[in-house]
């Protein structure tokens, strides 16, 4: 793959992307297709990039779970990343590609305050501060090189993210007083997807063989899935079987939201006062295993049935892998800021049940009123 194309700029040099968008690459390349190579930047402090660059840009990740009631347990060798760049030190290598003919598509993985501005940052800077900032300096560079649009995929988890980042770079490119020709064709020709990412990854392993030769390796739960708006097949994504192209995501996230978080919150409210530590241990109870399937299948399930899709074979998927063997999820992380999980999670589930039946749900009426 030495000699492909660098199509895609990534910002964020994470664990996460490695073991998600990278690896989809990684494995269209294997599947004959020609998603283009990867250049990473990373905009924050710390050694990601240089850790990558120092090792060839090459890493391993472990996909460890349960797949169809099967043990899963295999390995990705992934060299899908051409080069990985530090903002602070080569920010002139970043608007070079940005100014290049072969690059179509832009991901970023920032997190929620990634999003957020930064006043010091200007038209001069060098690079900027903030990552909105510098996606309107790499943006800005395509433009006054004649280039057309790139695809633009930010994955951080937030409601409406790339409508979201879109607003925020055109208000700071008005701020800056950039051109209104130029803002149109950010607008317009730059196409900005909303989307939704699902999979667990766990990070480096405590112990695995390939750490030998391998201090990059990553280990991550065999379920993916990155459900993309495709405007009208503006898209244009390489093919993936975890890449949905879907016309809107927001199914996808009341899926997610409904069912996983769901049930990842009502075994907060139920096993962790009873003595359980992890979501594995409380599923793998016959008690309160039983009981969540109950509560899935009975109550949470039905509500979003006729609005999402495959809600039944989703909950099957989910209760799968909170039984992975190979991750220790701790139920205290999860209750963090339990309460108001509990309103965006099960409340709507308990009134939308009640509204369509007539009658309370039973199960999860019960938790809540536990709950207090």
């Amino acid at each position: 793959m030495s000699d492909q194309k660098e199509k895609i700029l990534q910002f964020g040099a994470g664990k996460f992307l490695r073991a998600f968008f990278d690896l989809f690459v990684q494995e269209a390349f294997e599947a004959g297709e020609d998603p283009g190579k990867v250049v990473v930047v990373q905009s924050t402090t710390g050694a990601r990039a240089s850790d990558l660059a120092a090792r060839g840009c090459s890493y391993h990740v472990l996909l460890r779970g349960i797949t169809d009631g099967e043990q899963v347990d295999s390995v990705c060798r992934v060299e899908s990343i051409s080069r990985a760049l530090v903002a602070g030190e080569s920010w002139p290598e970043v608007l070079e590609l940005a100014r290049s003919e072969d690059l179509e598509v832009i991901v970023s993985n920032t997190t929620e305050k990634g999003y957020e501005v930064d006043d010091s940052d200007g038209p001069a800077s060098s690079p900027p501060a903030s990552f909105p900032a510098k996606l309107l300096q790499v943006l800005q560079a395509r433009f006054e090189a004649g280039c057309r649009g790139v695809t633009i995929l930010p994955c951080e988890l937030i409601e409406h993210n790339a409508s979201t980042l879109r607003g925020i770079v055109l208000g700071l490119g008005e701020s800056w007083g950039l051109p209104l020709e130029f803002l149109r064709w950010m607008a317009k020709e730059c196409s900005w997807h909303e989307n939704l990412v699902d999979r667990i990854v766990t990070g480096r392993p405590a112990a695995h063989p390939l750490l030998e030769e391998d201090p990059l390796v990553i280990a991550c739960e065999p379920f993916a899935l990155f459900a993309v708006e495709n405007h009208g097949g503006r898209l244009g994504l390489f093919s993936h079987p975890a890449i949905r192209a879907v016309d809107d995501v927001t199914p996808y996230a009341l899926r997610k939201v409904r069912i996983l978080n769901g049930a990842h919150t009502a075994l907060v409210a139920k096993a962790l006062p009873a003595g359980f530590s992890t979501v594995r241990e409380a599923v793998e109870d016959s008690r309160i295993g039983s009981w969540l399937h109950d509560l899935l299948f009975q109550e949470i399930v039905p509500t979003v049935r006729d609005r999402v899709e495959d809600a039944e074979g989703f909950a099957h998927d989910v209760l799968e892998r909170f039984r992975n063997p190979f991750v220790d999820h701790r139920l205290e992380d999860i209750a963090l800021h339990h309460e108001d999980k509990l309103r965006v999670r099960l409340l709507p589930t308990r009134a939308e049940y009640a509204e369509q039946t007539g009658e309370d749900p039973v199960i999860l009426t019960e938790l809540l009123r536990s709950s207090g």
